[in-house]
């Protein structure tokens, strides 16, 4: 197969069919457990505790509750693992990912006024990664329904005209460039039947050029395939935090965040057929770039009822951001009669801008703060993932209704429940933390539990903590939209560990 290094021509496509699946969507609404040391060892349990730089994400009043300027910069290197079950086929894919899950500072301001309201504000500023988009996996196995299907299923229906070109570029970009929606066509279908028709996948009933039934050229029942994901990227945001505490027992914040997405993902589909069939071979390679900015605010409270409970409730506005998208695509089919057919149009399809509304968060909190012993936190969040909504850019005039009707009718409200604890031996300190997060959508992701545990040195003006977590979700994938209705499961186990150095200014 050729692999595609270079894009010799880069075209302005004017395409109004979306690019992203809803997996995409999802994704980039939701977040892993990331931060400091000390906030991921204690399950991220910190909504109604503060004095952590990782805290400020959950409830920004955590920031007044540090008594001097505070610093803090984290390490992680997280493992991941997937267990791949296709067509009773298994594959396991482990790897790894080097990344800085957060960096950032609190500046104190106190007011020596005793009389005054406002006895302390801070400002602080951070970056935290919401969530690593590596990941990779390859699902195998024997199935008795053949890609050649997919690419069938997607020329039905289309006239012939559109599909016979004298040039292979010419006739990619024609697809791609053109307004079919009022024949019922998208773009990024045309072009993908487009493919397959030059790798003779199909042919036509008949070569009148208004024909529109098409049969495949692949037989059998029994096909060898295997498809490999691979996606590299993150999601992270810059936060710029102001809090205050109003007299000796309250405290409220606020965050203003801008997030930035960049997501690269590759699939490479294969499939290997047996006599007497006309194709023996078929390669599909498909690849997505994607970046996005976007803006949110959070507001938070914390309660100091007592010396030994503090309360905290907080929320996070949706994320509104603007994506882009760029596709490529690539096809390669091989028979034992005629050979090899490499069909690359080496074009890059560049999507309008379109803007992406992920949902709000609530967030409730307890603490209990055993002097300077130890500390308890319990922090609840909800969140209704059926509030994901799509909708056009400045030059973008595309439709989105079914895509918004689809995340009404398949994706759920979700909660999450954090606890964690910490306790105290001199300048040691334990630390250790659960979590639960339910499923915005069970018939394709479970729900997803886990475990951390961590431990810190006090050296009296620096801290070194070191933490590690671990969290096991299953989900389900699908290989193809059409054609092949069979999906690959996958149990995700990851591992996290995490190393942070604080400093007390």
């Amino acid at each position: 197969m050729k692999i595609k290094l270079v894009i010799l021509f880069t075209f302005l496509l004017t395409i109004s069919s979306y690019a992203q699946s809803s997996n995409d969507a999802l994704l980039f609404s939701s977040e892993e457990l990331s931060g400091t040391a000390r906030f991921v060892a204690m399950g991220g349990a910190f909504g109604a505790l503060g004095g952590d730089i990782s805290a400020l994400k959950v409830n920004p009043a955590g920031s007044s509750i540090f008594l001097h300027n505070f610093a803090s910069f984290s390490l992680a290197n997280e493992f991941y693992n997937n267990e791949v079950s296709y067509r009773k086929g298994i594959s396991e894919r482990r790897k790894n990912n080097f990344h800085i899950p957060q960096a950032g500072a609190v500046f104190v301001f106190n007011n020596s006024n005793p009389e005054t309201t406002i006895s302390k504000f801070t400002i602080g500023v951070a970056y935290n990664q919401k969530k690593s988009l590596s990941n990779r996996f390859t699902a195998s196995g024997d199935n008795d329904t053949s890609i050649g299907d997919y690419f069938t299923n997607l020329a039905n229906g289309v006239p012939l005209e559109l599909l016979n070109s004298n040039s292979l570029q010419g006739g990619y970009i024609f697809l791609g460039e053109g307004n079919f929606n009022g024949q019922g066509f998208s773009n990024t279908d045309l072009q993908t039947a487009y493919l397959g028709y030059n790798a003779f996948l199909f042919d036509p009933a008949s070569n009148n050029d208004t024909n529109a039934a098409y049969t495949s050229n692949v037989s059998g029942n029994s096909f060898f395939q295997q498809y490999d994901y691979r996606s590299t990227g993150l999601n992270g945001e810059f936060s710029l935090n102001g809090s205050m505490q109003l007299f000796d027992n309250f405290y409220a914040g606020l965050n203003l965040n801008s997030h930035f997405i960049n997501y690269e993902r590759s699939t490479v589909f294969y499939e290997q057929i047996g006599s007497p069939s006309e194709i023996n071979e078929i390669v599909f390679e498909n690849n997505l770039s994607t970046i996005g900015i976007g803006f949110s605010f959070q507001v938070g409270l914390i309660a100091k009822v007592n010396d030994l409970i503090r309360l905290g409730a907080s929320y996070e506005s949706p994320t509104w951001y603007t994506i882009a998208d760029e596709t490529n695509q690539y096809l390669y089919s091989y028979s034992n009669d005629l050979g090899g057919q490499e069909v690359d149009p080496f074009v890059t399809n560049i999507f309008p801008n379109y803007r992406l509304r992920t949902p709000g968060k609530l967030t409730g909190s307890l603490g209990l703060v055993f002097g300077k012993t130890g500390v308890l936190s319990f922090d609840y969040s909800y969140k209704d993932y059926s509030n994901i909504h799509l909708s056009q850019g400045y030059d973008n005039n595309a439709d989105y209704s079914l895509q918004n009707q689809n995340f009404e009718n398949n994706l759920n409200s979700a909660s999450t429940y954090r606890v964690g604890g910490e306790y105290r031996i001199d300048k040691w300190s334990l630390r250790g933390g659960y979590r639960y997060e339910e499923s915005p959508n069970s018939n394709s992701i479970s729900e997803l539990n886990g475990y951390s545990a961590g431990l810190g040195y006090d050296f009296g003006r620096m801290r070194l903590d070191f933490a590690y977590d671990y969290s096991s979700q299953d989900y389900s994938a699908n290989l193809l939209q059409t054609g092949l209705q069979d999906q690959a499961q996958i149990e995700l186990c990851r591992s996290n560990y995490i190393l942070t150095l604080a400093i007390d200014m």
